[in-house]
């Protein structure tokens, strides 16, 4: 990845405004690159390091797509939309969780992601599809199901090599935590999110290329209606792959332009980063005018009394 020698730019704002009063203020940075690292455009500081969360699971779908699991089990592009989801525990979606692991032998009660308060079973927690396509790479390489979660896992293994390979450094420079729903995720500096955002948009790799037809050929199996990547996924024809995480995190890859896009809102405000895709989406001239002024009618104006506007531009390098 290209190391910028200056200061760090100026962050985006996201102020709400109350009957066109700010009442609140939250603090974004955007980062876009290329598929071969270079920054292209920053708002705040590109090497700002933060947990990628669930803007991870298209890399970590990765493990499926390159092992041969999705011909060794019949899976199809719906069951790796599942994988790369964070889902709403809908039936539909639950019921293409269950698929892969009925169609790869593996009974439910493996499923290490916890029970949502008010569902019946870890199938509806919203990470499952990418739990369920970690057993079943653990189930064709004969690899221990019962600790598939675990660091030491030859599924996590494999995975943190192939997202070491796409950014280029050793995987032990990269670091790890658990995320909320017990597998690794991984800190990564913002100009580094991009960058796999934009490889992952390039076409440049068959099974980076999978996963992005998945993706947008079933984006209500990615989030759900009325969530932000699928809408964005829906309005833009497949031209933009999307993927949200928690704490401020959204990823989102140029497909026509092998470029990719990284946004950090400091205080994890999901509000914000949806406001900032929006606004950083139409100075970049990804989506059209109408585009966004459907996006924001869902994502800017919170009620009657209260919108969204984002201040600040991106400086373009």
């Amino acid at each position: 990845m290209t190391r910028l020698k200056r200061p760090p730019y100026s962050r985006l704002e996201v102020h709400l405004l109350r009957e066109g009063i700010v009442e609140s203020i939250h603090q974004g940075e955007v980062v876009v690159a290329d598929d071969r690292g270079r920054i292209l455009a920053v708002a705040g500081d590109p090497e700002t390091v933060s947990f990628m969360r669930s803007s991870m699971k298209p890399f970590q779908a990765l493990a499926v797509t390159s092992t041969g699991v999705m011909e060794r089990f019949d899976l199809n592009d719906k069951d790796l939309a599942i994988v790369c989801s964070s889902h709403q525990g809908k039936i539909e979606q639950a019921r293409q969780v269950f698929n892969i692991l009925w169609r790869s032998d593996i009974e439910p009660s493996y499923l290490k992601c916890p029970i949502p308060e008010g569902k019946d079973s870890a199938l509806q927690h919203n990470c499952s599809g990418k739990h369920a396509g970690m057993l079943a790479v653990c189930q064709q390489r004969n690899w221990d199901l019962d600790t598939y979660f675990h660091r030491s896992n030859p599924v996590q293994q494999l995975i943190l090599n192939k997202v070491a390979e796409l950014l280029c450094i050793p995987g032990a420079e990269i670091m790890t935590a658990r995320d909320d729903c017990g597998v690794p995720t991984y800190a990564l500096e913002l100009g580094q999110m991009a960058t796999l955002y934009a490889k992952l948009a390039s076409g440049n790799s068959i099974d980076l290329e999978r996963i992005v037809r998945a993706m947008t050929h079933h984006p209500t199996m990615v989030a759900g209606e009325g969530a932000f990547d699928t809408e964005l996924m829906n309005l833009t024809d497949g031209m933009l792959v999307s993927k949200s995480g928690a704490e401020g995190i959204q990823c989102i890859g140029n497909i026509g332009q092998n470029m990719g896009l990284a946004i950090k809102i400091l205080d994890g405000a999901k509000r914000a980063k949806y406001a900032t895709a929006i606004h950083v989406l139409k100075q970049m001239g990804w989506i059209t005018p109408t585009v966004a002024e459907n996006l924001g009618d869902k994502f800017l104006r919170i009620d009657d009394y209260r919108r969204l506007e984002v201040a600040g531009e991106l400086c373009l390098l």
